[in-house]
């Protein structure tokens, strides 16, 4: 992977000393030189109500991501942005898609299958134009996505506006993007056809009603509009509203719903599914909020967010954030935060056997069930003004290292580590 980056670099550089020779203006640039951004998170959680068995069972999961951002100077006007990453996940709960595949003897929902079904790579690349005015005071991008994992495919483009005016005391902007997805369904092992296992435990005969999905496409459209004002020396604001259509398959194939009118069936302690997941096949989306920034001194800035979120699912949420950077010198600026979320239950939500066979949507999905989350960060970045530190042709500009704890009402919990570097090309 290092060396497939690596090479992309140098393509990228290529193109970028390309451009540079064949630019004779002097104005100004956007972007005075090639920036590198190097990233890498590292994702852990835990808790006990896995939607892939039905609500109950083991939520252990981690994810190592690792990104690159090159964002190269066209010429004095046009900025070319190049983001590609992978991120390879281990789940505990995915691998009891077929919990039989594994080395253990006993199979439970609170415990992980060692069968393929526990792991999965996701690779993404996501290139942006970015055309600025002569004036500086308007900004037109394009931009596309395509990413792919095991069961899913995704394809998108967008584009967005941004214009200045108020001597530049106001901005306002709009974007759209399009989304085309595809998944590739996997559905709970003893759901496939041809499933036979003699330890299958039981009143009767285990014969599920189910149908897989027809349709395996989802589409997701958004417009987002924004306005950012500068209200004093020290107070800036914005708002932003969000309009979210999503329609195809929103289900995910592979989580389990167990009924409370059915009997039961189990493999050991594994209880066999009733059904998988099934919600309508459209959804809207609307996010309302805006952010309040005050400079209360040369060393303390306060960052504040809200966001109102509705959707026809029946979900209404709030979320509140704020963070208070503390800039100790040129070089070193601490970021502690604390996030805060809450929310209502989907229409479309059940725990465990609280569904019946006779409704025309459910999920034991806890992401949809009513919660609350709180989340506490700090973070530390180092700023080398002068690019003293080199590696190969690019020189540090900064390093940023944060730590956050997630803590959610019905128990899961998570820890996430990000370290981000940015390299400038003199």
């Amino acid at each position: 992977m290092k060396k497939l980056f690596f090479i992309l670099a140098c393509i990228l550089f290529n193109i970028v000393l390309h451009a540079q020779q064949n630019d004779t203006s002097y104005k100004k640039k956007v972007l005075e030189t090639s920036e590198l951004d190097v990233l890498f998170s590292y994702y852990n959680q835990d808790g006990q109500n896995a939607a892939v068995t039905g609500g109950e069972g083991t939520e252990k999961l981690t994810d190592a991501t690792s990104t690159l951002v090159l964002r190269i100077p066209l010429n004095v006007d046009d900025v070319l942005t190049v983001d590609v990453g992978l991120s390879a996940y281990t789940s505990a709960s995915s691998s009891n898609v077929n919990p039989l595949d594994g080395t253990n003897p006993n199979v439970s929902p609170f415990d992980a299958s060692s069968g393929e079904s526990r792991k999965d790579l996701l690779a993404y690349f996501n290139p942006t134009y970015q055309h600025n005015s002569t004036d500086r005071n308007s900004t037109w991008s394009a931009n596309a996505y395509i990413s792919n994992e095991y069961d899913y495919f995704s394809i998108g483009f967008g584009g967005s506006y941004a214009k200045l005016f108020n001597e530049r005391n106001t901005e306002i902007s709009i974007s759209c993007r399009v989304f085309l997805d595809k998944w590739n369904s996997q559905y709970p092992i003893e759901l496939r056809q041809g499933f036979f296992d003699d330890r299958v435990t039981g009143t009767g005969s285990y014969t599920p009603n189910f149908s897989e999905f027809i349709d395996e496409n989802r589409n997701t459209y958004s417009v987002s509009l924004s306005f950012s004002q500068i209200l004093t020396k020290k107070l800036q604001g914005s708002l932003f509203v969000d309009l979210v259509s999503q329609n195809g398959l929103l289900s995910t194939p592979f989580q389990r719903v167990y009924f409370g009118d059915v009997n039961n069936f189990f493999i050991d302690d594994f209880q066999l599914a009733d059904d998988i997941e099934r919600l309508p096949d459209s959804r809207f989306k609307i996010p309302v909020g805006g952010r309040l920034n005050y400079y209360l001194n040369d060393v303390i800035v306060l960052r504040s967010y809200y966001r109102f979120y509705y959707d026809n699912w029946g979900i209404t949420s709030h979320t509140a954030n704020i963070e208070a950077p503390i800039k100790f010198n040129d070089k070193f600026t601490l970021y502690p935060s604390y996030r805060y979320y809450t929310q209502t239950a989907a229409d479309y939500f059940y725990a465990k056997e609280d569904a019946l066979s006779t409704f025309d949507f459910y999920t034991s999905d806890y992401d949809l069930s009513a919660y609350q989350a709180n989340q506490l960060g700090f973070g530390v970045q180092y700023k080398d003004i002068f690019n003293n530190a080199r590696i190969f042709f690019f020189g540090l500009k900064t390093i940023d290292l944060r730590y956050s704890y997630y803590n959610r009402s019905d128990g899961l919990n998570a820890s996430i580590f990000t370290l981000g570097t940015t390299f400038i090309l003199d």
